[in-house]
């Protein structure tokens, strides 16, 4: 998955000023740069003039350099998976103490051909969740601030009627966000 940038289009245009000429380079640069939510969700630059990114921001902005370089073969997903205390140990307090074993989490990331690319941070291996993708959809970069979080909302909803879970939507989207603040820290 790698191609040089040969677009003067915006994004491509401000990362050759970093020195950033190639997808590989720039899949490492993303990669490295830390975890954390972005000023802006709409605005996918930020995740260069703010050095952070989550994995919505990381991945469309990663999407959106492909598209303007005309590499149709990267393709932005949309999973919905069972965040768990094994594959995210960072949320086991949250877990532990509303008793519930997974929470379904959206996450982003990029799918070239059969292979899952998860640039979320330094330490982030597709191959932790892979087997608990409940649900995998293609999206557009734009559709990473309100479609994702709505599809999420939704899924969560039907989640909790279908499983006779014992909290209310307001109730498990806090603990989603002590997770999520966990996996920040």
């Amino acid at each position: 998955m790698d191609f040089e940038f040969k677009s003067n289009d915006t994004f491509t245009k401000r990362l050759k000023a970093y020195g950033i000429h190639d997808f590989q380079s720039l899949l490492f640069f993303v990669k490295n740069l830390p975890y954390g939510r972005n000023t802006n969700r709409e605005d996918l630059y930020l995740i260069i003039s703010e050095s952070k990114g989550t994995c919505s921001s990381k991945h469309a902005f990663l999407k959106a350099v492909a598209m303007e370089n005309n590499f149709s073969e990267v393709k932005l997903m949309l999973g919905i998976y069972k965040m768990s205390e094994i594959n995210t140990p960072k949320i086991t307090p949250a877990l532990s103490e509303n008793n519930l074993n997974y929470i379904p989490e959206a996450h982003c990331y990029l799918k070239y051909k059969d292979e899952r690319v998860d640039v979320t941070s330094a330490t982030s291996d597709f191959a932790r969740i892979k087997k608990d993708i409940m649900k995998e959809i293609e999206i557009l970069p734009e559709q990473v601030s309100n479609f994702k979080v709505d599809f999420h909302k939704n899924y969560l909803k039907k989640w909790l009627t279908e499983n006779e879970v014992n909290f209310t939507f307001e109730e498990v989207w806090e603990i989603r966000e002590k997770c999520i603040n966990n996996i920040s820290l």
